[in-house]
């Protein structure tokens, strides 16, 4: 299909919308999901328009061109034609990544998984510097980052950590994130001054709400249990920590942070409905598009994404050949919106190579 075929589809659906939303009878569920796609497509439209007026400016001074009754009046029309026919492709790459399929997940909020992995007390400590990084990127975008659950080494280290992170668009910003962060550094107990390679592994998932997935409480397996501190020290004296199984698919979430059972339960709920959303997901992308493995937006989490190189002061992205030397402002989550924008930019760049 032509991209003007294209374009004249989204114009005839925005004025079904406007048609669909000035009916006096339609109910209010209706009404948010119809007054959300118009709300969506208005930007487009307008994008649309300019383009078509650009078109038709390009048209007309290419009629005053061919017009040799004023030499003087066929001069200024070329400067403008020239002008606005080098501006057209931009336009129309634009309007073409916004026609894109959006992910549904894009504007959900999100679960952050963190767990050190090879390493030991070193990669629990690279974990902690990972979470502590996304929760001050957090807040320089706005979010609100709630710690969920967080499992210390009693160093400073997080063997895991758990967080929800909410506001506009944080999963479309941080799903590239998911992943194996490799460090290199020389770890504080190394008498010796050798630099020692460690990793942890990072999961951004989309949460979900209960429309997104239906679980039956048949399907679930819930422990209650005493919760228990650094070293297996006692937090609290009742069976307040919850651990639920999602018996189809062997998913277990745990949660002991609260000292009420009933909040640690709904925590561990909204873990295990991100999780199995996430699953899906997986599958849906799997099915639709195999051929794009070894490209960003995969969301494979086996695969080394970023190397933070200490001594160098450099951080690696290797999905897309970028590196920083910056690593300080990468840890703070100052310059994390640099590799951010890049990968989503590869991705957008990826996607538009598939269209026909």
């Amino acid at each position: 299909m032509s991209l003007d075929a294209k374009l004249d589809r989204v114009i005839a659906r925005h004025h079904e919308l406007a048609a669909a939303l000035a009916a006096p009878d339609a109910d209010s569920k209706a009404f948010a999901r119809l007054s959300k796609e118009y709300s969506d497509l208005t930007p487009l439209i307008d994008a649309i328009a300019a383009l078509r007026r650009t078109r038709a400016e390009l048209a007309d001074l290419q009629a005053l061109m061919g017009d040799g009754s004023d030499p003087e009046m066929r001069k200024i029309a070329e400067g403008e034609y020239y002008e606005l026919r080098d501006r057209l492709p931009a336009m129309e790459k634009q309007l073409q990544i916004m026609l894109l399929p959006k992910d549904a997940a894009d504007e959900k909020n999100a679960i952050l998984e963190l767990r050190a992995g090879a390493g030991g007390d070193e990669a629990a400590l690279f974990a902690a510097v990972l979470f502590r990084m996304y929760q001050r990127y957090a807040q320089l975008r706005g979010w609100r980052f709630e710690a969920m659950e967080i499992s210390e080494n009693g160093i400073g280290g997080y063997k895991e950590a758990t967080a929800e992170i909410s506001g506009a668009g944080v999963f479309a910003r941080l799903k590239f994130e998911s992943g194996v962060h490799r460090v290199q550094r020389v770890p504080e107990t190394e008498a010796s001054g050798r630099i020692h390679t460690s990793t942890a592994t990072v999961a951004v998932l989309p949460e979900a709400e209960e429309v997104d997935i239906k679980i039956d409480d048949k399907e679930l397996r819930i422990d209650v249990f005493r919760s228990s501190g650094p070293g297996g020290q006692s937090v609290n004296t009742t069976d307040s920590a919850v651990r639920i199984t999602h018996l189809p698919t062997g998913v277990v979430v745990q949660q002991q942070d609260e000292k009420s059972q009933h909040k640690n339960k709904a925590k561990a709920l909204k873990i295990l409905r991100a999780r199995l959303y996430d699953m899906e997901r997986a599958k849906a992308e799997a099915a639709r598009s195999a051929n794009r493995r070894g490209q960003v937006g995969t969301g494979e989490r086996s695969e080394r994404i970023r190397t933070y190189n200490f001594p160098q002061g450099r951080v690696t992205d290797h999905r897309i050949n970028l590196t920083l030397y910056k690593i300080d402002k990468v840890v703070t989550g100052e310059a994390l919106d640099e590799f951010i924008d890049a990968l989503i930019a590869e991705d957008r760049a990826a996607r538009l190579s598939e269209l026909p």
